[in-house]
C-alpha cells in the first residue's frame, strides 16, 4: 500500500538527482526571466513610477512565476513511478523542496529590481505572490488527482489564467486587486490570506494517491 511505503534517507538522497533533472527547467526559467523583465521595466522611466504601478507590475511578475510553477508537477514517467517505493506525497514534497528556495531567491531579486519609491509594501505583495504560487501548484495537484494525465501544466496554466481574468472582472471592493489607496485594502489582504490557506489545504488533501476502490463482488481473477 502507498501509505505504508517506508522511505529511508538514503533512498531520498538517491532520488534527488534524477528528480532535479526532470524538473521543467525550460518553462520555469522562461517564466522567471519574463517576471524579472517585468520587474526591471519599472526602472525604464526617467522618474520612478508610483506605488500603484509598482504593485501592478509585481502582481504581473508573481503571475508569470505562478504560470511557470503550473508545470512543476509534470512527470512524463508518472504512470510508471506510481509503483515505486516513493509515494506521490514524497515526490511532490521533494519537487517543492527543490523549487521553493529558488522561487524565494527569484522573488527577492524581483523586489530589488523595483526602485524603492515604486516598491509597494512588501508583506502584502509577497502574500499575494505566495497565494498565486501555491494556487498554481494546487491546481496542478487537483488535475493529477482526478486525471491520469502525466503532464498537467498546460491545462493548469490555462485554469490559472482563467481565474486571473475572473478576478479582474470582480470589483476591487469585493475582489483581490485593491491598492493601498483603497479603504478596503486590509479586507483584500484577508482574502489573499484565505486563498493561500485554502490552496495549502488543497495540497494537503489531494496530494496523496486515491485509495483503491473496494467492491463486495469478487473479481473474475478471484473466482
Amino acid at each position: 500500500m502507498a501509505g505504508k511505503r517506508q522511505v529511508s534517507a538514503a533512498l531520498l538522497r538517491s532520488l534527488v538527482p534524477p528528480l532535479w533533472r526532470t524538473l521543467p527547467w525550460r518553462r520555469l526559467t522562461t517564466a522567471a526571466a519574463l517576471g524579472l523583465l517585468l520587474a526591471a521595466s519599472t526602472r525604464l522611466p526617467s522618474a520612478a513610477p508610483d506605488h500603484e504601478l509598482g504593485l501592478l507590475v509585481l502582481r504581473l511578475t508573481a503571475l508569470a512565476g505562478a504560470l511557470g510553477l503550473a508545470f512543476l508537477l509534470d512527470d512524463p514517467a508518472r504512470n510508471t513511478s506510481a509503483t515505486t517505493p516513493i509515494g506521490r506525497p514524497v515526490r511532490t514534497a521533494l519537487r517543492l523542496a527543490l523549487a521553493a528556495p529558488l522561487a524565494a531567491v527569484w522573488w527577492t531579486a524581483a523586489l530589488l529590481l523595483v526602485p524603492s519609491p515604486t516598491r509597494p509594501p512588501l508583506a502584502p505583495v509577497t502574500l499575494q505572490a505566495a497565494a498565486m504560487a501555491v494556487g498554481a501548484v494546487a491546481l496542478a495537484t487537483v488535475a493529477i488527482r482526478f486525471t491520469d494525465t502525466a503532464e498537467v501544466g498546460r491545462n493548469t496554466a490555462i485554469a490559472l489564467g482563467t481565474a486571473t481574468a475572473t478576478a479582474i472582472l470582480v470589483p476591487n471592493r469585493w475582489g483581490l486587486l485593491a491598492t493601498p489607496a483603497d479603504p478596503w485594502w486590509q479586507e483584500t489582504q484577508l482574502r489573499w490570506a484565505a486563498v493561500l490557506m485554502v490552496t495549502v489545504g488543497v495540497l494537503a488533501l489531494w496530494t496523496p494517491e486515491r485509495l483503491p476502490r473496494r467492491s463486495g463482488h469478487p473479481s473474475p481473477s478471484d473466482v
